[in-house]
């Protein structure tokens, strides 16, 4: 009977009192985000959960790609994307490939390895299963 009063002490002690606010990001898209790779792949965090649940962090923000060489990345975590402007090529090993326009969206498993091209840019939302800053 003990572990489960420090279960539910452990759960109240870790849930704050009170409301919780909302975060607001006024015109994050309009950003260009940092360069990660190549000269013309890019990609930002505007939001993450991880100061608020550091054992489930979930992180946000845009990934754009420019016309050059392909991006090919390795999921390491969970991933959701949002094409939110122009257009991506998108391939995955299992032979699946997709033109990217605004309003698709995809769901890349852990583990999956996907190649991004465009022929002229693309930009994304995502929101991933992973702490900020290690895409």
């Amino acid at each position: 009977m003990g572990s489960i009063i420090s279960k539910v002490k452990s759960k109240m002690e870790s849930t704050p009192a009170g409301p919780v606010a909302m975060s607001y990001f006024s015109k994050a898209q309009t950003v260009k985000p940092p360069l990660i790779a190549n000269d013309n792949a890019f990609l930002g965090d505007v939001a993450s959960s991880q100061k608020l649940d550091p054992a489930k962090p979930i992180s946000a923000g845009f990934y754009r790609l420019e016309k050059g060489t392909p991006l090919v990345y390795e999921y390491t975590y969970h991933e959701m994307k949002v094409i939110v402007e122009g257009s991506f090529d998108i391939s995955d090993e299992a032979g699946n490939k997709v033109h990217a326009v605004p309003g698709d969206v995809f769901y890349f498993p852990k583990g999956s390895k996907i190649t991004f091209t465009t022929d002229d840019y693309g930009l994304g939302f995502y929101c991933g299963q992973r702490e900020e800053g290690t895409a």
